[in-house]
């Protein structure tokens, strides 16, 4: 078994990646996203200068993840005008789209992982024997440190919303 595990329905999954914590440097990524020019690659240099509040995800199609990805898309809205909230998932970019559209999720983005993995095991977040994201939330600070983590315990659990938001409502310098 990993050393670090995540649960779902209380059945331990091992987990790929470090455990971060607060005043680490926030890891780099490649995501994926499909905007109206196709899709395009981003990374964490592409929120310099922002707080960065980043929602991980099993996947945007579960109740548990739409209920999270719902209250962050519905709470960006009171957010300062230099905080981004991205929720990122293994779905396909194009489904990750199509969610958002249907749902009318566009106070937020997503971004899949699906290609490398590069954001679930920089952020010790990858199923491995899934393939999938466990539930976390990481808010980044401007200066490019972490200022919050929360690893969800279990999968089937939200995370702590009001701990989160209001990390990423404070002035980080």
């Amino acid at each position: 078994m990993a050393d670090r595990t995540t649960l779902m329905r209380g059945n331990a999954l091992p987990l790929v990646g470090p455990e971060l914590h607060v005043g680490d440097p926030a890891p780099d990524f490649h995501l994926h996203q499909r905007g109206p020019e196709g899709l395009k690659v981003i990374s964490l240099a592409d929120f310099a200068g922002k707080t960065l509040l980043i929602s991980s995800a099993f996947s945007l199609e579960t109740p548990i993840c739409e209920m999270a990805t719902r209250r962050f898309n519905d709470e960006a809205i009171s957010l300062p005008t230099d905080v981004d909230v991205v929720v990122v998932s293994m779905d396909l970019p194009f489904a990750q789209a199509r969610f958002s559209s249907e749902k009318g999720m566009h106070q937020i983005s997503a971004a899949s992982d699906h290609r490398d993995a590069s954001f679930g095991v920089a952020y010790g977040v990858l199923i491995e024997p899934l393939r999938l994201l466990s539930r976390a939330v990481f808010v980044v600070g401007t200066d490019g440190l972490i200022k919050h983590v929360e690893y969800v315990p279990e999968v089937t659990q939200e995370p702590d919303y009001e701990t989160a938001l209001s990390v990423a409502r404070q002035p980080i310098d």
